[in-house]
């Protein structure tokens, strides 16, 4: 409890100080991951508008569907991880913050973790070892993540994915059943699906504190002016996958 309290605490005062962010962001433009970095303004909008729009009505959408309460789940959750709760960006938290997070809850898309973990240096090594941990019964947090996250069978598709990303970036990634079943949230998980893309949203967002506060209380669905395009057809005719 006590290094729960600790992780916690320590994002709450990397948001104070923004210490750290923009590095992450430069990194991962380094590897690739990030086209342009947006302003400190852009990520807070993003993030409010990633959440408003995507994450909680894709959320509270699937854990309906499993006849699970929504605000329960989050509450189990915060329980097992705080940190892994107050950082919907994941630019102020620690490589296990994002490796905790990743097994707890079965992503829409786990793309962006994978490239945030990215840089970390042993990111993705330590998520491989970690999730091989959940399936062998050692982990010492298997017990707690094992009874919140929702798929019996989810650690082992996840495990094969990171797997096949780390062989392939362009891998086909696992969408969750709610999202590659709606035409609402598939059009949105092209956006918010990958730090990438998510970026590319952030970028295109008000740089200015008025301008944030005219879209933040004007904007009331998803501008999909503002998100990504759907991928162009294959040459026979048929919807990309």
């Amino acid at each position: 409890m006590l290094a729960k309290g600790a992780r916690f605490a320590g994002v709450l005062n990397t948001y104070r100080t923004g210490r750290g962010v923009r590095a992450t962001l430069r990194k991962l433009r380094a590897l690739g991951h990030v086209e342009r970095v947006p302003t400190r303004i852009q990520l807070a909008v993003g993030a409010a508008d990633m959440m408003r729009f995507f994450i909680n009505p894709a959320a509270a959408d699937y854990y309906a569907s499993q006849g699970i309460d929504y605000w329960f789940h989050v509450t189990l959750r915060f329980l097992d991880d705080p940190s892994s709760l107050a950082d919907p960006l994941g630019f102020f938290s620690t490589r296990d913050a994002i490796i905790g997070h990743l097994m707890q809850v079965v992503h829409a898309n786990p793309v962006y973790d994978l490239q945030l973990l990215s840089a970390f240096d042993d990111g993705l090594d330590e998520l491989e070892e970690q999730i091989q941990g959940m399936l062998d019964g050692t982990h010492p947090r298997a017990s707690s993540i094992g009874a919140i996250v929702e798929e019996a069978d989810y650690h082992a598709r996840l495990l094969a994915f990171v797997r096949a990303w780390r062989r392939d970036p362009r891998a086909p990634a696992p969408l969750r059943s709610n999202v590659a079943g709606s035409p609402v949230f598939s059009e949105m998980e092209r956006t918010f699906g990958s730090l990438t893309t998510a970026m590319r949203y952030f970028c295109r967002l008000p740089s200015t504190p008025l301008g944030a506060l005219r879209h933040l209380r004007t904007v009331r669905q998803f501008p999909s002016h503002l998100g990504e395009p759907p991928l162009p057809p294959l040459p026979d005719g048929r919807a990309t996958p």
